[in-house]
């Protein structure tokens, strides 16, 4: 059966003329977590399960709901098998974004205008297939397709960001660049730590707190030098802020290389930390993004099965406002706070960062603050719509920066056009009721800034 028509979520007359300009706009595609490495070497694409199915977390996670056994998600079922066990879940997602995301994906790259399931797949995967043969699709030309012109990856602290320069060159005519990933630099606790710390120690010889923030230093200087403009971190449920001095974070620091700080002692040696990591992003004029409220850590089982990312973590507690504003005024206090965006997995925190987006201002800079793109679990039909709804509501949509990806795979770039449609249609809506200018120009450059322009600009 088809599904998708030229009018998708586009609601009516003005939307529709507004996306016709929308879809011409090229993509930035300010945080993902797509591969370097594939980029600078264009990696070829050996069929369509490997490229859609294997590695998708989100489209694992619906497999479970289903009942779908393990094996053939993230076990040691073939590629074929897993591709005919997520086409009978395809066709029961309806509601879920998924069911969008893989239709515009399917006809997007593979010309494919049916709706996937257990009936018909095995002959979408044979022609998708066939295609990916015939044109030797590699990771390269697929991301061309969707008129990309710069993407930020997500980079631990100790990666070899210099693969992003090779990467740019590779491209064919985007810009690949550099995010932080700063999350290993916490992670004090975790059985992880010791070997990436060991790799550090090795670049840099670090026997204290000093030595830590001059290793620390040295590696962003690394990650400049590839152009990095941005960096993330996650701050997950229950996390909090609480100022530490110098002398209290160096005593906290060695307790912790020993494994003897106790759960407070790391609360404030992380804030000292990111304290120290926010002001020198603001001096190199970097974006800092924080992703708040993820609970990561539900089943250990799934977790031993699929790895850290496998598709299984919720929506955590709403954010502790007190401590993020702490956070952001003790940055601010420093004269170096620079721009942040601020994505939450908690739509209880909607309104709470869209009236945060006033409250750091700067003379000169607009949108200082930003309430990032709806994340996560929000990134749905309805949890734009709120996201959007709130931002305008208390803060300047005509300010945000848009959608990005924040995805593995090269096929996500769908969700920029599933966002700019959802953007028309607002718009477009708030015209024809008559609530803004019914103007061609006023609207049309209200959807290229949030688009495309606001991005460009605001980032870069």
């Amino acid at each position: 059966m088809k599904f998708l028509k030229d009018d998708f979520l586009l609601s009516n007359a003005t939307a529709k003329k507004l996306f016709e300009k929308a879809k011409q706009l090229p993509i930035i595609d300010y945080h993902n977590h797509l591969d370097p490495k594939a980029i600078a070497e264009d990696r070829k694409i050996t069929s369509i399960a490997d490229l859609w199915v294997v590695s998708d977390p989100y489209k694992h996670r619906a497999m479970r709901i289903a009942g779908v056994e393990e094996r053939k998600i993230s076990g040691d079922a073939s590629g074929e098998e897993k591709f005919e066990a997520w086409a009978d879940v395809c066709v029961n997602s309806w509601g879920n974004p998924l069911f969008h995301w893989s239709a515009m994906e399917l006809k997007s790259v593979f010309g494919v205008d049916e709706v996937l399931c257990k009936d018909n797949a095995k002959q979408i995967m044979d022609e998708c297939n066939r295609i990916i043969a015939e044109k030797n699709l590699t990771t390269n030309s697929i991301l061309r397709s969707w008129n990309i012109e710069a993407l930020c990856t997500s980079d631990d602290l100790l990666d070899d960001v210099s693969v992003h320069t090779l990467a740019t060159k590779n491209s064919g005519g985007f810009s690949v660049m550099p995010s932080l990933r700063a999350d290993s630099i916490f992670a004090f606790q975790m059985p992880a730590f010791a070997k990436w710390f060991e790799r550090l120690n090795a670049m840099h010889k670090v026997e204290n707190l000093a030595d830590y923030i001059s290793a620390l230093s040295s590696r962003l200087d690394a990650f400049e030098s590839a152009k990095c403009k941005l960096a993330d971190h996650s701050l997950d449920s229950g996390w909090s802020y609480i100022e530490t001095d110098e002398e209290q974070a160096s005593k906290i620091f060695e307790k912790a290389l020993s494994n003897s700080a106790d759960a407070t002692e790391l609360v404030m040696l992380k804030s000292y930390i990111l304290h120290w990591l926010a002001v020198e992003y603001g001096k190199r004029g970097w974006v800092l993004q924080l992703h708040i409220g993820a609970e990561r850590y539900t089943s250990s089982r799934l977790r031993a099965l699929a790895g850290g990312a496998g598709g299984y973590a919720t929506i955590g507690k709403a954010c502790d406002i007190t401590s993020l504003v702490r956070f952001i005024d003790s940055v601010e206090k420093c004269g170096s706070l620079g721009k942040i965006i601020l994505y939450t997995l908690n739509p209880a925190d909607n309104q709470a960062l869209s009236v945060l987006t006033g409250s750091f201002s700067q003379d000169g800079v607009w949108g200082k603050l930003q309430f990032g793109p709806a994340w996560w679990y929000n990134d749905h039909l309805e949890g734009i719509k709120a996201h959007l709804k709130s931002l305008e509501s208390f803060g300047l949509l005509s300010k945000f920066i848009g959608m990005t990806t924040d995805s593995r795979s090269i096929l996500s770039f769908s969700r920029h056009e599933y966002f700019r449609r959802i953007i028309c249609s607002h718009i477009g809506e708030m015209a024809e009721r008559g609530e803004i200018p019914q103007d061609e120009d006023f609207l049309v450059k209200a959807v290229s800034d949030i688009s495309y322009n606001n991005a460009k600009n605001w980032i870069f």
